[in-house]
């Protein structure tokens, strides 16, 4: 999955993939080493509450803004999320056009929320 993320981001000129992370552990030691200015997390991810980690990550880097990426379709997750401080929220099963219009208005670069 990350692969083709990783992929699909790329192929976009003004994105570009700088750490990838595969469980909440390794998501704080790539944000502290590469102070991303975006984060796209898996709300799933192995090792702990990702909606936790998002109120964490938030303090870490008050200025990196999050996207959230999932296949929950609840809306309760979408507003734990938000009230963590996520700036989006994007489902697994949406259209590349729609993950990379979502990253591009957290990072105010067009689009509406």
């Amino acid at each position: 999955m990350r692969s083709g993320l990783r992929m699909l981001l790329e192929a976009e000129a003004d994105l570009h993939v700088v750490s990838e992370a595969g469980s909440i552990q390794t998501v704080f030691a790539a944000v502290r080493a590469v102070r991303p200015h975006i984060l796209l997390l898996d709300l799933n991810m192995p090792g702990g509450s990702s909606i936790d980690a998002i109120s964490r990550l938030r303090r870490m880097s008050p200025t990196m803004k999050i996207v959230v990426l999932t296949m929950e379709h609840n809306p309760l997750f979408v507003r734990q999320a938000h009230d963590a401080g996520a700036s989006g929220y994007v489902l697994k099963d949406a259209a590349a056009t729609e993950l990379v219009r979502t990253i591009r208005v957290a990072m105010g670069a067009g689009g509406s929320d």
